[in-house]
């Protein structure tokens, strides 16, 4: 029986499991809880050292998991690539892929070597350039995929006029922009996939509130401390208070990934207090996330910005 705070995960051995980001984090704790149900991990990560502790770190709590650690950078294209290429040449199907990495705030405006704006890149662009390499065998395990949002995906809009915020950057308000983009992919992706017999689900995530390095010091990123807001994040989280931890926060993809009952085209968050904290349960998609021409049009622009296009 699960505890209080948690939520029971069908068996998944044999089943084969790829999670972005999952080198620390909420990311980490999806992984770790997917192993613990028996999936095969693919661990893509930018930083290899990192990337192997993670996987260590799993095994010490489920010795004898399956594990792959293998090299993907999310702002190179061209890195997307590579990564989806290797998994084809393995031929093995995939059967739950979580797009859970991300980016937040970098303080100055960043371009990446394909010429988009940092957080657009990352959070939305490489996975739709990842997913859509990956098409074939995602449709040969009728994958659940599960797209992890953002509380901020609730407010501002798409910056249509002007995506690499050349004109006028503001952290937030381009954040805001990445993941009303990834959301509106994610929902797009299941009508497709219901139009072409993919037989994918397609579904989305959001962790609520809790204490990630997403706000913390990020030197490579030009910022050298943690935010104001992470500090109190932190002190919030320790004890208690509104928010939830990363292990908690990791609960609402691993159901939206895994749980019979949850269904492609819905969103799944915390339903605690304001959806800062607390166990998963299905959500009203944000407003931004429900227009049917927004969600057409960010797929066809992401597959002129990526190169990347997926025929009906």
């Amino acid at each position: 029986m699960p505890k209080p705070h948690d939520i029971p995960t069908p068996d998944l051995t044999g089943k084969r499991a790829l999670i972005t980001g999952a080198s620390d984090g909420v990311g980490f704790e999806i992984a770790a809880r997917l192993a613990r149900a028996g999936a095969d991990l693919v661990l893509p990560v930018r930083n290899g050292a990192k990337g192997e502790s993670a996987a260590a770190r799993i095994r010490e709590r489920t010795p004898g998991a399956g594990i792959q650690v293998r090299h993907l950078d999310l702002a190179s294209l061209e890195s997307v690539a590579a990564f989806a290429d290797g998994l084809l040449a393995d031929g093995r199907a995939i059967d739950i892929l979580i797009a859970n990495a991300g980016v937040m705030n970098p303080p100055t405006r960043q371009r990446t070597i394909d010429g988009h704006e940092l957080q657009f890149a990352v959070n939305h662009l490489g996975h739709f350039a990842l997913v859509a390499h990956l098409l074939p065998l995602l449709q040969a395990g009728r994958a659940h995929v599960t797209s992890q949002v953002s509380v901020a995906a609730d407010r501002g809009s798409i910056n249509w006029d002007d995506l690499t915020w050349a004109r006028h950057y503001d952290p937030m308000k381009a954040y805001s922009s990445s993941k009303i983009a990834f959301g509106l992919f994610a929902v797009e992706l299941q009508r497709r996939s219901d139009a072409a017999g993919w037989g994918l689900r397609s579904n989305l995530s959001h962790p609520g509130i809790t204490p990630t390095n997403l706000l913390s010091a990020q030197p490579g990123m030009g910022r050298p401390n943690d935010t104001a807001a992470v500090k109190v994040i932190r002190w919030l989280s320790g004890r208690g208070i509104l928010v939830g931890t990363p292990s908690s926060a990791a609960l609402s993809a691993v159901y939206a990934a895994t749980a019979p009952e949850a269904r492609g085209g819905r969103m799944y968050g915390p339903k605690g207090f304001r959806h800062l904290g607390g166990l998963p349960a299905e959500q009203p998609l944000f407003t931004r996330l429900r227009s049917e021409s927004d969600a057409r049009r960010v797929w066809e622009l992401s597959e002129q910005l990526t190169g990347v296009s997926v025929a009906l």
